[in-house]
Protein backbone atom coordinates (compact mmCIF):
# COMPACT_ATOMS: atom_id res chain seq x y z
CA UNK A 1 0.00 0.00 0.00
CA UNK A 2 1.34 3.42 -0.93
CA UNK A 3 -0.66 5.42 1.64
CA UNK A 4 -2.69 4.92 4.79
CA UNK A 5 -5.67 6.71 3.25
CA UNK A 6 -8.03 4.33 1.39
CA UNK A 7 -8.76 5.01 -2.25
CA UNK A 8 -12.29 3.59 -1.79
CA UNK A 9 -14.06 3.59 1.56
CA UNK A 10 -17.47 1.89 1.72
CA UNK A 11 -18.97 2.38 5.19
CA UNK A 12 -22.20 0.78 6.46
CA UNK A 13 -23.72 0.76 2.96
CA UNK A 14 -27.38 -0.28 2.98
CA UNK A 15 -29.43 -0.59 -0.20
CA UNK A 16 -33.13 -1.45 -0.26
CA UNK A 17 -35.56 -2.44 -2.99
CA UNK A 18 -39.32 -2.18 -3.36
CA UNK A 19 -41.91 -0.36 -1.28
CA UNK A 20 -41.34 -2.76 1.61
CA UNK A 21 -37.71 -1.69 1.76
CA UNK A 22 -36.19 -5.16 1.57
CA UNK A 23 -32.46 -4.92 2.23
CA UNK A 24 -30.38 -6.31 -0.64
CA UNK A 25 -27.13 -4.83 0.70
CA UNK A 26 -27.09 -4.60 4.49
CA UNK A 27 -24.54 -2.57 6.49
CA UNK A 28 -21.61 -3.41 4.18
CA UNK A 29 -18.19 -1.93 4.94
CA UNK A 30 -14.83 -2.47 3.23
CA UNK A 31 -11.87 -0.46 1.95
CA UNK A 32 -9.57 -0.61 -1.07
CA UNK A 33 -6.14 1.03 -0.98
CA UNK A 34 -4.16 2.30 -4.00
CA UNK A 35 -2.47 -0.48 -5.95
CA UNK A 36 -4.29 -3.21 -3.98
CA UNK A 37 -6.35 -6.10 -5.36
CA UNK A 38 -9.35 -6.94 -3.16
CA UNK A 39 -11.71 -9.82 -3.92
CA UNK A 40 -15.42 -9.99 -3.10
CA UNK A 41 -16.77 -13.54 -3.06
CA UNK A 42 -20.17 -15.07 -2.37
CA UNK A 43 -23.03 -16.94 -3.96
CA UNK A 44 -25.39 -15.50 -6.57
CA UNK A 45 -27.71 -13.06 -4.83
CA UNK A 46 -25.21 -12.22 -2.09
CA UNK A 47 -25.17 -8.56 -3.16
CA UNK A 48 -21.52 -8.42 -4.23
CA UNK A 49 -22.20 -7.06 -7.74
CA UNK A 50 -24.78 -4.55 -6.49
CA UNK A 51 -22.37 -3.21 -3.87
CA UNK A 52 -19.65 -2.82 -6.52
CA UNK A 53 -21.95 -1.11 -9.01
CA UNK A 54 -23.04 1.32 -6.32
CA UNK A 55 -19.47 2.65 -6.33
CA UNK A 56 -20.12 4.02 -9.84
CA UNK A 57 -23.74 4.94 -9.19
CA UNK A 58 -24.90 2.13 -11.46
CA UNK A 59 -27.65 0.75 -9.21
CA UNK A 60 -31.08 0.14 -10.82
CA UNK A 61 -33.76 2.85 -10.37
CA UNK A 62 -35.76 0.65 -7.98
CA UNK A 63 -32.80 0.37 -5.59
CA UNK A 64 -32.57 3.08 -2.94
CA UNK A 65 -29.74 4.13 -0.65
CA UNK A 66 -31.05 3.60 2.88
CA UNK A 67 -27.86 4.30 4.79
CA UNK A 68 -24.10 4.45 4.81
CA UNK A 69 -21.65 6.12 2.46
CA UNK A 70 -19.28 5.48 -0.43
CA UNK A 71 -16.21 7.69 -0.54
CA UNK A 72 -13.81 7.64 -3.49
CA UNK A 73 -10.61 9.66 -3.12
CA UNK A 74 -12.26 11.27 -0.09
CA UNK A 75 -15.38 12.41 -1.98
CA UNK A 76 -18.89 11.18 -1.27
CA UNK A 77 -20.05 9.36 -4.41
CA UNK A 78 -23.70 9.43 -3.36
CA UNK A 79 -23.62 13.23 -3.13
CA UNK A 80 -22.14 13.70 -6.62
CA UNK A 81 -24.19 15.34 -9.36
CA UNK A 82 -24.82 13.59 -12.66
CA UNK A 83 -22.06 15.64 -14.29
CA UNK A 84 -19.58 14.73 -11.56
CA UNK A 85 -20.48 11.03 -11.84
CA UNK A 86 -19.89 11.10 -15.60
CA UNK A 87 -16.50 12.72 -15.06
CA UNK A 88 -15.58 10.00 -12.52
CA UNK A 89 -16.80 7.02 -14.56
CA UNK A 90 -14.15 5.80 -16.94
CA UNK A 91 -11.60 8.49 -16.10
CA UNK A 92 -11.25 7.61 -12.41
CA UNK A 93 -13.20 4.37 -11.98
CA UNK A 94 -13.42 1.77 -14.75
CA UNK A 95 -15.47 -1.40 -14.90
CA UNK A 96 -14.98 -4.70 -16.74
CA UNK A 97 -18.23 -6.63 -16.98
CA UNK A 98 -18.83 -10.38 -16.91
CA UNK A 99 -19.92 -10.73 -20.53
CA UNK A 100 -18.10 -8.36 -22.91
CA UNK A 101 -20.54 -9.09 -25.75
CA UNK A 102 -23.29 -7.32 -23.79
CA UNK A 103 -21.07 -4.37 -22.80
CA UNK A 104 -19.53 -3.81 -26.24
CA UNK A 105 -21.91 -2.22 -28.74
CA UNK A 106 -22.48 -4.85 -31.47
CA UNK A 107 -23.31 -2.19 -34.08
CA UNK A 108 -20.16 -0.10 -33.56
CA UNK A 109 -16.64 -0.71 -34.83
CA UNK A 110 -14.07 -1.55 -32.17
CA UNK A 111 -12.01 1.52 -33.04
CA UNK A 112 -14.93 3.87 -32.48
CA UNK A 113 -15.81 2.26 -29.15
CA UNK A 114 -12.24 2.56 -27.88
CA UNK A 115 -12.06 6.16 -29.07
CA UNK A 116 -15.17 7.29 -27.18
CA UNK A 117 -13.67 7.39 -23.71
CA UNK A 118 -10.45 9.08 -24.81
CA UNK A 119 -12.35 11.75 -26.71
CA UNK A 120 -14.63 12.42 -23.76
CA UNK A 121 -12.11 12.43 -20.91
CA UNK A 122 -8.65 13.17 -22.32
CA UNK A 123 -9.19 15.91 -24.89
CA UNK A 124 -6.54 14.55 -27.26
CA UNK A 125 -6.64 15.03 -31.02
CA UNK A 126 -7.59 12.13 -33.31
CA UNK A 127 -4.03 11.06 -34.32
CA UNK A 128 -2.89 10.98 -30.68
CA UNK A 129 -5.95 8.96 -29.66
CA UNK A 130 -5.38 6.50 -32.50
CA UNK A 131 -1.74 6.01 -31.52
CA UNK A 132 -2.74 5.28 -27.90
CA UNK A 133 -5.44 2.82 -29.00
CA UNK A 134 -3.10 0.90 -31.32
CA UNK A 135 -0.46 0.71 -28.59
CA UNK A 136 -2.98 -0.59 -26.04
CA UNK A 137 -4.42 -3.18 -28.45
CA UNK A 138 -0.91 -4.45 -29.06
CA UNK A 139 -0.26 -4.62 -25.31
CA UNK A 140 -3.40 -6.71 -24.69
CA UNK A 141 -2.35 -9.21 -27.34
CA UNK A 142 -4.50 -8.34 -30.36
CA UNK A 143 -2.54 -9.70 -33.33
CA UNK A 144 -3.68 -7.12 -35.88
CA UNK A 145 -4.43 -3.83 -34.06
CA UNK A 146 -5.01 -1.90 -37.30
CA UNK A 147 -7.48 -4.50 -38.55
CA UNK A 148 -9.23 -4.65 -35.17
CA UNK A 149 -10.16 -0.98 -35.39
CA UNK A 150 -12.41 -1.74 -38.37
CA UNK A 151 -13.92 -4.95 -36.95
CA UNK A 152 -17.07 -5.59 -34.93
CA UNK A 153 -17.22 -7.37 -31.53
CA UNK A 154 -18.83 -10.53 -32.95
CA UNK A 155 -15.75 -11.12 -35.10
CA UNK A 156 -13.65 -11.93 -32.03
CA UNK A 157 -13.63 -14.85 -29.61
CA UNK A 158 -14.77 -14.43 -26.00
CA UNK A 159 -11.20 -14.10 -24.77
CA UNK A 160 -10.33 -11.50 -27.39
CA UNK A 161 -13.50 -9.52 -26.59
CA UNK A 162 -12.54 -9.49 -22.92
CA UNK A 163 -9.07 -8.22 -23.88
CA UNK A 164 -10.66 -5.43 -25.93
CA UNK A 165 -12.98 -4.55 -23.03
CA UNK A 166 -9.97 -4.41 -20.71
CA UNK A 167 -8.13 -2.22 -23.23
CA UNK A 168 -11.04 0.23 -23.41
CA UNK A 169 -11.03 0.61 -19.62
CA UNK A 170 -7.26 0.79 -19.10
CA UNK A 171 -6.78 3.35 -21.89
CA UNK A 172 -8.02 5.98 -19.43
CA UNK A 173 -5.67 4.79 -16.65
CA UNK A 174 -8.32 4.73 -13.91
CA UNK A 175 -7.33 4.77 -10.25
CA UNK A 176 -9.82 1.96 -9.48
CA UNK A 177 -10.89 -0.97 -11.65
CA UNK A 178 -14.07 -2.89 -10.85
CA UNK A 179 -13.85 -6.37 -12.42
CA UNK A 180 -17.16 -8.24 -12.26
CA UNK A 181 -16.60 -11.95 -13.00
CA UNK A 182 -14.15 -11.05 -15.80
CA UNK A 183 -13.18 -14.65 -16.67
CA UNK A 184 -16.28 -16.76 -15.92
CA UNK A 185 -16.92 -17.95 -19.48
CA UNK A 186 -13.27 -18.36 -20.50
CA UNK A 187 -11.18 -21.52 -20.67
CA UNK A 188 -8.25 -22.11 -18.32
CA UNK A 189 -5.46 -20.74 -20.53
CA UNK A 190 -7.38 -17.66 -21.70
CA UNK A 191 -8.53 -17.06 -18.11
CA UNK A 192 -4.94 -16.99 -16.90
CA UNK A 193 -3.84 -14.76 -19.79
CA UNK A 194 -6.64 -12.23 -19.14
CA UNK A 195 -5.95 -12.12 -15.40
CA UNK A 196 -2.18 -11.78 -15.88
CA UNK A 197 -2.80 -9.02 -18.41
CA UNK A 198 -5.14 -7.21 -16.01
CA UNK A 199 -2.62 -7.43 -13.19
CA UNK A 200 0.18 -6.22 -15.46
CA UNK A 201 -1.80 -3.20 -16.69
CA UNK A 202 -3.02 -2.23 -13.24
CA UNK A 203 0.45 -2.52 -11.69
CA UNK A 204 1.92 -0.34 -14.43
CA UNK A 205 -0.59 2.42 -13.58
CA UNK A 206 -0.79 1.72 -9.80
CA UNK A 207 -4.49 0.97 -10.30
CA UNK A 208 -6.43 -0.68 -7.47
CA UNK A 209 -8.73 -3.57 -8.35
CA UNK A 210 -12.01 -4.72 -6.80
CA UNK A 211 -12.45 -8.25 -8.16
CA UNK A 212 -15.92 -9.79 -7.92
CA UNK A 213 -15.85 -13.53 -8.49
CA UNK A 214 -17.11 -16.93 -7.39
CA UNK A 215 -13.85 -18.56 -8.52
CA UNK A 216 -12.10 -18.97 -5.17
CA UNK A 217 -8.92 -20.34 -6.77
CA UNK A 218 -8.49 -17.24 -8.89
CA UNK A 219 -9.29 -14.93 -5.96
CA UNK A 220 -6.75 -16.77 -3.81
CA UNK A 221 -4.13 -16.42 -6.56
CA UNK A 222 -4.46 -12.70 -7.26
CA UNK A 223 -6.03 -10.94 -4.24
CA UNK A 224 -4.28 -9.66 -1.14
CA UNK A 225 -7.52 -9.33 0.82
CA UNK A 226 -10.92 -11.05 0.55
CA UNK A 227 -14.41 -9.86 1.50
CA UNK A 228 -16.99 -12.64 1.94
CA UNK A 229 -20.65 -11.69 1.40
CA UNK A 230 -23.81 -13.68 2.16
CA UNK A 231 -27.38 -12.44 1.66
CA UNK A 232 -26.30 -8.82 1.41
CA UNK A 233 -24.04 -8.84 4.45
CA UNK A 234 -20.28 -9.02 4.93
CA UNK A 235 -19.78 -12.10 7.10
CA UNK A 236 -15.98 -12.13 7.06
CA UNK A 237 -13.04 -10.21 5.63
CA UNK A 238 -9.29 -10.30 6.02
CA UNK A 239 -6.10 -11.22 4.23
CA UNK A 240 -6.41 -13.92 1.58
CA UNK A 241 -4.04 -16.16 3.52
CA UNK A 242 -6.08 -15.96 6.74
CA UNK A 243 -9.48 -16.36 5.07
CA UNK A 244 -8.40 -19.46 3.14
CA UNK A 245 -6.31 -21.15 5.83
CA UNK A 246 -8.36 -20.21 8.89
CA UNK A 247 -11.97 -19.39 7.92
CA UNK A 248 -13.98 -18.33 10.96
CA UNK A 249 -17.53 -17.95 9.67
CA UNK A 250 -19.59 -21.09 8.85
CA UNK A 251 -20.58 -19.60 5.47
CA UNK A 252 -16.92 -19.14 4.47
CA UNK A 253 -16.21 -22.74 5.46
CA UNK A 254 -19.24 -23.79 3.40
CA UNK A 255 -17.88 -22.00 0.32
CA UNK A 256 -14.46 -23.58 0.70
CA UNK A 257 -15.93 -27.04 1.29
CA UNK A 258 -17.88 -26.73 -1.98
CA UNK A 259 -14.71 -26.61 -4.09
CA UNK A 260 -14.36 -29.66 -6.39
CA UNK A 261 -12.18 -32.43 -5.01
CA UNK A 262 -10.73 -35.50 -6.70
CA UNK A 263 -12.64 -38.67 -5.76
CA UNK A 264 -11.16 -42.19 -5.79
CA UNK A 265 -11.04 -43.73 -9.27
CA UNK A 266 -13.93 -46.07 -10.06
CA UNK A 267 -13.53 -49.60 -11.32
CA UNK A 268 -15.38 -50.11 -14.62
CA UNK A 269 -15.67 -53.41 -16.54
CA UNK A 270 -13.37 -53.60 -19.54
CA UNK A 271 -13.92 -55.15 -22.96
CA UNK A 272 -17.61 -54.35 -23.31
CA UNK A 273 -19.12 -52.91 -26.49
CA UNK A 274 -19.04 -49.09 -26.25
CA UNK A 275 -22.39 -47.36 -25.83
CA UNK A 276 -21.27 -44.70 -28.32
CA UNK A 277 -18.22 -44.77 -30.58
CA UNK A 278 -17.07 -42.16 -33.06
CA UNK A 279 -14.71 -43.09 -35.89
CA UNK A 280 -12.78 -40.55 -37.96
CA UNK A 281 -15.42 -37.83 -37.47
CA UNK A 282 -14.98 -34.76 -39.67
CA UNK A 283 -17.06 -31.59 -39.37
CA UNK A 284 -16.79 -28.61 -41.71
CA UNK A 285 -18.50 -25.27 -41.20
CA UNK A 286 -19.39 -23.38 -44.40
CA UNK A 287 -17.42 -20.27 -45.22
CA UNK A 288 -18.80 -16.78 -44.83
CA UNK A 289 -20.77 -15.43 -47.77
CA UNK A 290 -19.32 -12.23 -49.19
CA UNK A 291 -20.65 -9.93 -51.93
CA UNK A 292 -19.10 -11.93 -54.76
CA UNK A 293 -17.92 -15.24 -53.29
CA UNK A 294 -18.00 -17.45 -50.23
CA UNK A 295 -14.85 -17.92 -48.19
CA UNK A 296 -13.38 -21.40 -47.78
CA UNK A 297 -15.10 -23.71 -45.27
CA UNK A 298 -13.51 -24.12 -41.86
CA UNK A 299 -12.75 -27.62 -40.60
CA UNK A 300 -13.82 -27.87 -36.95
CA UNK A 301 -13.07 -31.57 -36.37
CA UNK A 302 -10.20 -33.42 -38.04
CA UNK A 303 -10.93 -37.15 -37.98
CA UNK A 304 -11.93 -37.56 -34.31
CA UNK A 305 -12.22 -41.08 -32.87
CA UNK A 306 -13.56 -41.68 -29.37
CA UNK A 307 -15.49 -44.39 -27.51
CA UNK A 308 -17.59 -44.24 -24.32
CA UNK A 309 -18.06 -47.45 -22.34
CA UNK A 310 -21.27 -48.39 -20.47
CA UNK A 311 -21.52 -46.39 -17.25
CA UNK A 312 -18.39 -44.37 -18.02
CA UNK A 313 -17.97 -40.60 -17.67
CA UNK A 314 -15.60 -39.28 -20.33
CA UNK A 315 -14.63 -35.63 -19.96
CA UNK A 316 -13.62 -33.56 -22.98
CA UNK A 317 -11.43 -30.56 -22.18
CA UNK A 318 -9.70 -27.95 -24.28
CA UNK A 319 -9.59 -24.25 -25.03
CA UNK A 320 -12.29 -22.21 -26.74
CA UNK A 321 -12.46 -23.23 -30.40
CA UNK A 322 -10.93 -26.66 -29.77
CA UNK A 323 -14.02 -28.39 -31.14
CA UNK A 324 -15.30 -30.02 -27.95
CA UNK A 325 -18.83 -28.58 -28.19
CA UNK A 326 -18.96 -29.37 -31.92
CA UNK A 327 -18.07 -32.97 -31.06
CA UNK A 328 -20.92 -33.18 -28.56
CA UNK A 329 -23.42 -31.61 -30.92
CA UNK A 330 -22.36 -33.95 -33.74
CA UNK A 331 -22.89 -37.01 -31.54
CA UNK A 332 -26.29 -35.62 -30.52
CA UNK A 333 -27.29 -35.21 -34.17
CA UNK A 334 -27.40 -31.40 -34.02
CA UNK A 335 -24.48 -30.90 -36.41
CA UNK A 336 -24.12 -32.85 -39.66
CA UNK A 337 -20.67 -34.47 -40.07
CA UNK A 338 -18.79 -34.21 -43.35
CA UNK A 339 -17.19 -37.61 -42.81
CA UNK A 340 -16.72 -40.50 -40.44
CA UNK A 341 -19.36 -42.52 -38.61
CA UNK A 342 -21.10 -42.76 -35.24
CA UNK A 343 -21.89 -46.16 -33.73
CA UNK A 344 -24.51 -46.86 -31.05
CA UNK A 345 -24.13 -50.17 -29.21
CA UNK A 346 -21.68 -51.23 -31.90
CA UNK A 347 -23.99 -50.50 -34.86
CA UNK A 348 -23.48 -47.65 -37.35
CA UNK A 349 -26.37 -45.22 -37.39
CA UNK A 350 -27.86 -43.40 -40.35
CA UNK A 351 -31.12 -41.49 -40.73
CA UNK A 352 -32.39 -44.15 -43.10
CA UNK A 353 -31.70 -46.88 -40.54
CA UNK A 354 -34.20 -48.02 -37.89
CA UNK A 355 -31.35 -47.92 -35.34
CA UNK A 356 -31.18 -44.14 -35.75
CA UNK A 357 -34.51 -43.58 -33.99
CA UNK A 358 -33.48 -45.76 -31.06
CA UNK A 359 -30.18 -43.87 -30.85
CA UNK A 360 -31.82 -40.42 -30.87
CA UNK A 361 -34.21 -41.43 -28.08
CA UNK A 362 -31.36 -42.81 -25.98
CA UNK A 363 -28.99 -39.86 -26.51
CA UNK A 364 -29.94 -36.73 -24.55
CA UNK A 365 -28.15 -33.42 -24.01
CA UNK A 366 -27.81 -30.96 -21.12
CA UNK A 367 -26.85 -27.53 -22.47
CA UNK A 368 -24.61 -24.89 -20.93
CA UNK A 369 -27.33 -22.28 -20.52
CA UNK A 370 -30.60 -23.88 -19.35
CA UNK A 371 -32.52 -20.62 -19.70
CA UNK A 372 -32.01 -20.54 -23.47
CA UNK A 373 -32.73 -24.25 -23.87
CA UNK A 374 -36.00 -24.26 -21.89
CA UNK A 375 -39.11 -22.88 -23.62
CA UNK A 376 -40.17 -19.86 -21.50
CA UNK A 377 -43.84 -20.42 -22.43
CA UNK A 378 -43.99 -23.91 -20.95
CA UNK A 379 -44.33 -24.91 -17.29
CA UNK A 380 -41.76 -27.15 -15.64
CA UNK A 381 -44.23 -30.03 -15.78
CA UNK A 382 -44.67 -29.57 -19.53
CA UNK A 383 -40.94 -29.20 -20.16
CA UNK A 384 -39.98 -32.34 -18.25
CA UNK A 385 -42.90 -34.33 -19.64
CA UNK A 386 -42.40 -33.40 -23.29
CA UNK A 387 -39.86 -36.19 -24.06
CA UNK A 388 -42.34 -38.75 -22.69
CA UNK A 389 -44.71 -38.15 -25.59
CA UNK A 390 -42.49 -40.43 -27.65
CA UNK A 391 -42.65 -43.29 -25.14
CA UNK A 392 -45.03 -45.97 -26.36
CA UNK A 393 -47.54 -47.59 -24.01
CA UNK A 394 -47.31 -44.81 -21.40
CA UNK A 395 -50.68 -43.32 -20.49
CA UNK A 396 -51.31 -39.91 -18.93
CA UNK A 397 -51.24 -41.13 -15.33
CA UNK A 398 -47.97 -42.99 -15.89
CA UNK A 399 -46.45 -39.86 -17.46
CA UNK A 400 -47.47 -37.69 -14.51
CA UNK A 401 -46.03 -40.26 -12.10
CA UNK A 402 -42.73 -40.31 -14.01
CA UNK A 403 -42.57 -36.49 -14.03
CA UNK A 404 -43.14 -36.34 -10.27
CA UNK A 405 -40.53 -39.08 -9.75
CA UNK A 406 -37.87 -37.32 -11.81
CA UNK A 407 -38.53 -33.90 -10.23
CA UNK A 408 -38.09 -35.51 -6.83
CA UNK A 409 -34.85 -37.12 -8.02
CA UNK A 410 -33.38 -33.75 -8.97
CA UNK A 411 -34.50 -32.17 -5.69
CA UNK A 412 -37.51 -30.17 -6.87
CA UNK A 413 -40.81 -30.47 -4.98
CA UNK A 414 -44.26 -30.67 -6.55
CA UNK A 415 -44.62 -26.93 -6.03
CA UNK A 416 -42.15 -26.31 -8.87
CA UNK A 417 -44.15 -28.24 -11.46
CA UNK A 418 -46.46 -25.36 -12.41
CA UNK A 419 -43.79 -22.67 -12.44
CA UNK A 420 -42.16 -21.20 -15.53
CA UNK A 421 -38.37 -21.11 -16.15
CA UNK A 422 -38.08 -17.39 -15.31
CA UNK A 423 -39.43 -18.11 -11.83
CA UNK A 424 -36.48 -20.37 -10.98
CA UNK A 425 -32.88 -19.64 -10.03
CA UNK A 426 -29.98 -20.68 -12.28
CA UNK A 427 -29.31 -23.80 -10.23
CA UNK A 428 -32.98 -24.80 -10.25
CA UNK A 429 -33.18 -24.32 -14.03
CA UNK A 430 -30.15 -26.57 -14.45
CA UNK A 431 -31.90 -29.21 -12.34
CA UNK A 432 -34.89 -28.97 -14.70
CA UNK A 433 -32.58 -29.38 -17.70
CA UNK A 434 -31.08 -32.51 -16.12
CA UNK A 435 -34.55 -33.86 -15.30
CA UNK A 436 -35.63 -33.29 -18.89
CA UNK A 437 -32.56 -35.16 -20.16
CA UNK A 438 -33.00 -38.25 -17.93
CA UNK A 439 -36.80 -38.53 -17.84
CA UNK A 440 -36.77 -41.14 -20.64
CA UNK A 441 -34.04 -43.10 -18.84
CA UNK A 442 -31.49 -42.68 -21.69
CA UNK A 443 -28.34 -44.76 -21.90
CA UNK A 444 -26.15 -41.82 -22.98
CA UNK A 445 -26.11 -38.17 -21.83
CA UNK A 446 -24.02 -35.31 -23.25
CA UNK A 447 -23.42 -32.56 -20.69
CA UNK A 448 -22.03 -29.40 -22.32
CA UNK A 449 -20.56 -27.07 -19.66
CA UNK A 450 -23.49 -27.85 -17.32
CA UNK A 451 -22.10 -25.95 -14.30
CA UNK A 452 -19.91 -23.20 -15.80
CA UNK A 453 -22.38 -20.40 -15.00
CA UNK A 454 -23.15 -21.53 -11.43
CA UNK A 455 -21.58 -20.32 -8.20
CA UNK A 456 -19.52 -22.68 -6.06
CA UNK A 457 -22.20 -24.04 -3.71
CA UNK A 458 -24.85 -24.51 -6.41
CA UNK A 459 -22.20 -26.10 -8.63
CA UNK A 460 -21.35 -28.56 -5.85
CA UNK A 461 -25.05 -29.42 -5.44
CA UNK A 462 -25.56 -29.99 -9.17
CA UNK A 463 -22.40 -32.11 -9.46
CA UNK A 464 -23.46 -34.23 -6.48
CA UNK A 465 -26.91 -34.63 -8.04
CA UNK A 466 -25.42 -35.58 -11.40
CA UNK A 467 -23.15 -38.18 -9.76
CA UNK A 468 -26.06 -39.65 -7.79
CA UNK A 469 -28.28 -39.91 -10.87
CA UNK A 470 -25.48 -41.39 -12.99
CA UNK A 471 -24.86 -44.11 -10.40
CA UNK A 472 -28.59 -44.77 -9.94
CA UNK A 473 -29.54 -45.03 -13.62
CA UNK A 474 -26.18 -46.13 -15.02
CA UNK A 475 -26.13 -43.87 -18.08
CA UNK A 476 -22.84 -43.12 -19.83
CA UNK A 477 -21.82 -39.49 -20.12
CA UNK A 478 -19.73 -37.25 -22.35
CA UNK A 479 -18.91 -34.35 -20.01
CA UNK A 480 -17.67 -31.23 -21.82
CA UNK A 481 -16.02 -28.61 -19.62
CA UNK A 482 -13.21 -26.08 -19.36
CA UNK A 483 -13.25 -26.25 -15.54
CA UNK A 484 -10.40 -28.61 -14.68
CA UNK A 485 -11.45 -28.84 -11.03
CA UNK A 486 -14.89 -30.12 -12.03
CA UNK A 487 -13.36 -32.57 -14.52
CA UNK A 488 -11.00 -33.86 -11.85
CA UNK A 489 -14.01 -34.65 -9.66
CA UNK A 490 -16.42 -36.26 -12.14
CA UNK A 491 -14.37 -37.93 -14.88
CA UNK A 492 -13.30 -41.56 -15.28
CA UNK A 493 -11.36 -40.75 -18.44
CA UNK A 494 -10.20 -37.46 -19.97
CA UNK A 495 -9.88 -36.48 -23.64
CA UNK A 496 -7.85 -33.34 -24.41
CA UNK A 497 -8.66 -31.47 -27.62
CA UNK A 498 -6.80 -28.73 -29.45
CA UNK A 499 -7.70 -27.17 -32.81
CA UNK A 500 -10.21 -29.91 -33.66
CA UNK A 501 -7.89 -32.80 -32.84
CA UNK A 502 -7.41 -35.11 -29.88
CA UNK A 503 -3.89 -34.53 -28.56
CA UNK A 504 -4.07 -36.79 -25.49
CA UNK A 505 -6.47 -39.12 -23.72
CA UNK A 506 -6.33 -41.54 -20.84
CA UNK A 507 -7.53 -42.29 -17.29
CA UNK A 508 -8.21 -39.19 -15.21
CA UNK A 509 -5.38 -39.78 -12.73
CA UNK A 510 -2.85 -40.37 -15.51
CA UNK A 511 -3.83 -37.17 -17.34
CA UNK A 512 -3.79 -34.99 -14.21
CA UNK A 513 -0.70 -36.47 -12.55
CA UNK A 514 1.50 -37.33 -15.53
CA UNK A 515 0.39 -35.45 -18.66
CA UNK A 516 2.51 -36.10 -21.73
CA UNK A 517 1.44 -33.57 -24.35
CA UNK A 518 2.68 -29.96 -24.03
CA UNK A 519 -0.84 -28.57 -24.50
CA UNK A 520 -2.19 -30.74 -21.67
CA UNK A 521 0.62 -29.49 -19.46
CA UNK A 522 -0.21 -25.92 -20.46
CA UNK A 523 -3.87 -26.40 -19.51
CA UNK A 524 -3.06 -27.96 -16.15
CA UNK A 525 -0.48 -25.33 -15.25
CA UNK A 526 -2.75 -22.40 -16.18
CA UNK A 527 -5.10 -22.26 -13.19
CA UNK A 528 -4.40 -23.07 -9.53
CA UNK A 529 -6.53 -25.36 -7.43
CA UNK A 530 -7.55 -25.38 -3.78
CA UNK A 531 -6.82 -28.39 -1.60
CA UNK A 532 -8.58 -29.01 1.73
CA UNK A 533 -6.20 -28.94 4.71
CA UNK A 534 -8.45 -30.94 7.04
CA UNK A 535 -9.24 -28.14 9.51
CA UNK A 536 -11.86 -26.30 7.48
CA UNK A 537 -9.33 -24.35 5.47
CA UNK A 538 -7.73 -24.80 2.06
CA UNK A 539 -4.35 -24.17 0.52
CA UNK A 540 -3.48 -22.99 -2.96
CA UNK A 541 -1.62 -25.47 -5.16
CA UNK A 542 -0.60 -25.78 -8.79
CA UNK A 543 -1.36 -29.06 -10.53
CA UNK A 544 1.95 -28.76 -12.34
CA UNK A 545 3.20 -25.88 -10.26
CA UNK A 546 3.38 -22.24 -11.29
CA UNK A 547 6.03 -23.66 -13.51
CA UNK A 548 6.35 -27.41 -13.29
CA UNK A 549 5.88 -28.39 -9.63
CA UNK A 550 4.17 -31.67 -8.78
CA UNK A 551 0.52 -32.19 -7.95
CA UNK A 552 -0.47 -32.38 -4.27
CA UNK A 553 -0.28 -35.67 -2.44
Amino acid sequence: MTTTAPLLDVAHLTLTIGTAGRRVVDDVSFQVFPGEIVGIVGESGSGKTLAARAVMGFVPPAVRLAGGSIRFEGRDVMAMSGKELRAMRGAKVGMVFQEPMTSLNPSMLIGRQLDEGLALHRGLDAPARRALILDMLERVGIRDPEGALDAYPHQFSGGMRQRIMLASVMLLKPALLLADEPTTALDAVVQRDVMELMVELTQANDTAVLLISHDLGMVARYCSRIVVMCRGEVVEQGTAEDILARPRHPYTRKLLAAMPQRLPARFLPQGETPIVAVRDLVVDYPGRQGFFRRSAPKRALHGISIAVQPGEVVAVVGGSGSGKTTLGQSIAGLVKPAGGEILFNGKPIAKSDTAYWDYRLNCQMVFQDPYSSLDPRMTIRQLVGEPLRLVEDMDASARQARIAEVLAEVGLSDGFAERFPHELSGGQRQRVAIARAIVRRPSFVIADEPVSALDVTVRAQVLALFDELQKKHGFSCLFISHDLGVVEQVADRVVVMQDGRIVEEGPRDAIFDAPRHPYTRKLLSAVPGLEATGDGGVRLFWRLGEGEATAPA
